[in-house]
């Protein structure tokens, strides 16, 4: 039995964990790169701050997406929140009669440890759409933004 965590796990017991989150569609199906699908992933990301959510930097590709993610520690957990965001996404494809299922289960996702874990993983992601072939400029991919400047302290 366990009586006490592990000391080089201490920093996931901090008050606000800066989360790395990858969710992808079922079955890899192109999903997400749409201009309506787009606004909705804004539009709930927009309006998770009012419940204690913070959404940084993201990315959504044809068929998964990336984002970084913090919660003020009475909000949501981050599986309720996941289950939203696909739900609130799934709802949007319905209305362009796309069939269900439209993601997989569940999701990965990873806590940051330090501000350059965070950079690391940002510059890995941006370059996501270069990597596929879908533009020869990160900057130039339309369906990536930020929400909330998330500093990692």
């Amino acid at each position: 039995m366990i009586t006490k965590r592990p000391p080089r796990l201490q920093w996931i017991y901090t008050r606000h964990p800066l989360f790395f989150v990858t969710a992808c569609t079922w079955q890899r199906r192109p999903l997400l790169n749409r201009d309506s699908t787009f606004a909705a992933f804004r539009t709930f990301a927009e309006r998770a701050e009012d419940h204690g959510v913070y959404v940084g930097k993201y990315v959504l590709m044809p068929d998964h997406l990336h984002l970084f993610v913090a919660f003020r520690p009475e909000s949501a957990t981050l599986s309720s929140w996941m289950k939203s965001l696909k739900n609130s996404l799934s709802k949007e494809l319905r209305t362009e009669s796309e069939p269900a299922p439209h993601w997989q289960r569940g999701f990965f996702d990873h806590v940051l440890r330090t501000g350059e874990s965070y950079s690391q993983k940002w510059d890995y992601v941006e370059e996501n759409p270069v990597r596929a072939g879908l533009v020869t400029d990160a900057a130039d991919w339309p369906f990536q933004g930020e929400v909330c400047e998330l500093r990692f302290d």
